[in-house]
């Protein structure tokens, strides 16, 4: 398929104080080589000079649309800039970002092709454009999302942590219409978003190739906002975690793969949609044989795990490499991911 003949696209980039980048990432959309697009930019309330760049930007640029809002926060801003869209297919842009010249070109053609039909949102590989040792974290997370193409691994580690980089995906426009847009709330809305469309059976894949740069800015809302702190996550999952158990555990006993204090906190969450857990798994010999903390729930060494069908486990170990080994423990011994045994994070 031809770039001439790809489906119209809308960009859309909510955007607050960004006077220092807006226009590197608005030329990195000005510098596609898929021409029938259009950039709806929604200023969300800057006073920073960024809306008075965007006014200068869009006199310059027929196919950028400005929309000028009171503060409202960027799930209304990307709301509003979807709404306004007029494309076949919606790609999320931040304002701090870069697109690659190919991007859009190369979204917008996965999503045409007739093998794709199925798949509702595409995203890419992501280039991180910070310190990787200072910022490690964010590094890693960058590898992690970056392993996850197929829809199948997409959807089977949605738990861990987001598995899109919220500015590298394009999307079918009418699942806004079907499954409704980004929500408000104490959340990260991007995540919330995924979690809820996937859900739903939206299939979700990735063009395997780097078509963004994700720069690592310290004024991310991801560092600043409240709403992207670890509780806000661990919350947020533990709703739709309870909502695939109810789908697919069924009456099986739910057993939690690390009794170590953080991983109880965390699965702790479960409790408040109605999940009990009735048994811990651990590799550390101090801790199994007996009940945990006085509780009387009892914490089984992973030797002493029966065979599939009676449990389903919840991994909730973070470890770095023990999610691979716990995967290869359950598989060796039978289980199988996302119907007897979840990673989770």
């Amino acid at each position: 398929m031809s770039v001439s003949s790809l489906p119209f696209v809308s960009v859309v980039l909510p955007v607050r104080h960004a006077a220092g980048t807006i226009g590197r990432a608005v030329a990195s959309v000005r510098a596609q080589t898929l021409i029938d697009w259009e950039l709806v930019v929604i200023d969300d309330g800057s006073n920073d000079g960024t809306r008075e760049i965007l006014r200068a930007l869009a006199r310059d640029e027929p196919r950028l649309k400005l929309i000028e809002q009171a503060h409202a926060g960027v799930a209304a801003a990307a709301n509003a800039g979807a709404a306004a869209a007029r494309g076949d297919f919606i790609a999320r842009m931040d304002a701090d970002d870069e697109a690659h010249p190919d991007r859009l070109a190369a979204q917008a053609a996965f999503l045409a092709a007739a093998e794709n039909r199925d798949i509702g949102v595409v995203g890419s590989l992501v280039h991180f454009g910070g310190d990787r040792v200072a910022s490690a974290g964010y590094a890693l997370h960058v590898d992690w999302a970056n392993s996850l193409v197929t829809p199948e691994a997409i959807a089977l580690n949605r738990f861990v942590e987001s598995p899109l980089v919220n500015p590298s995906v394009m999307f079918r426009r009418e699942l806004v219409a079907r499954h409704g847009g980004y929500r408000d709330g104490d959340f990260p809305e991007d995540y919330e978003l995924w979690l809820r469309w996937l859900d739903a059976g939206v299939r979700m894949a990735k063009v395997p190739r780097v078509l963004q740069t994700w720069h690592d800015a310290p004024s991310r809302l991801t560092r600043t906002d409240a709403r992207y702190g670890p509780e806000q996550f661990f919350r947020l999952k533990a709703a739709w975690i309870a909502r695939e158990l109810a789908r697919v555990a069924g009456a099986r006993k739910i057993f939690i793969w690390g009794a170590g204090r953080h991983t109880r906190k965390r699965a702790a969450h479960l409790a408040a949609h109605g999940v009990a857990i009735v048994g811990y798994l651990d590799v550390d010999a101090k801790k199994t044989g007996r009940g945990l903390g006085g509780t009387g729930v009892p914490v089984i060494a992973v030797e002493a795990l029966p065979a599939p069908g009676g449990i389903f486990v919840l991994s909730y170990v973070t470890t770095r490499g023990a999610r691979d080994y716990n995967r290869a423990q359950l598989l060796a011994r039978g289980y199988v991911e996302g119907w007897d045994f979840l990673l989770c994070a």
